[in-house]
């Protein structure tokens, strides 16, 4: 199993926002030298952020990205929710069946690490 560079980016966007920028807009450019990734390809991956009503973003001259809503509550699950869409990470190919064994231990194992990753929030990592 292995989550995209694009949630890599937005996770580590967001705690950028959430530590050093909470209340100033950061700039696109800024937020691409952190990371060192192209500015078009972020854009991108923040653009999902704002659909996903996360983060938002000012334009003009002191124009920028920042947290939405209270920082408090943004889990790991929410940006990657963002990022990477809520499908589930198995298909079973066997059948269609509910009761198909292998796919109640994948979705049970799924829904485990989801609950996790919903409880973990990013400002647990600020202390």
């Amino acid at each position: 199993m292995k989550y995209s560079k694009a949630t890599n980016y937005a996770l580590h966007t967001m705690l950028y926002l959430i530590a050093i920028a909470p209340e100033r807009p950061v700039g696109v450019q800024q937020l691409a030298d952190k990371q060192g990734v192209s500015p078009t390809y972020l854009s991108k991956i923040l653009t999902k952020l704002v659909k996903a009503g996360l983060i938002e973003s000012a334009s003009g001259a002191n124009g920028g990205y920042r947290v939405k809503g209270n920082k408090e509550d943004i889990s790991f699950l929410d940006i990657i929710h963002a990022v990477e869409g809520t499908t589930s990470l198995f298909e079973c190919c066997g059948s269609e069946d509910p009761r198909c064994v292998i796919q109640q231990v994948m979705l049970s194992a799924e829904d485990a690490m989801e609950q996790h990753l919903k409880n973990t929030k990013l400002i647990d990592l600020m202390k």
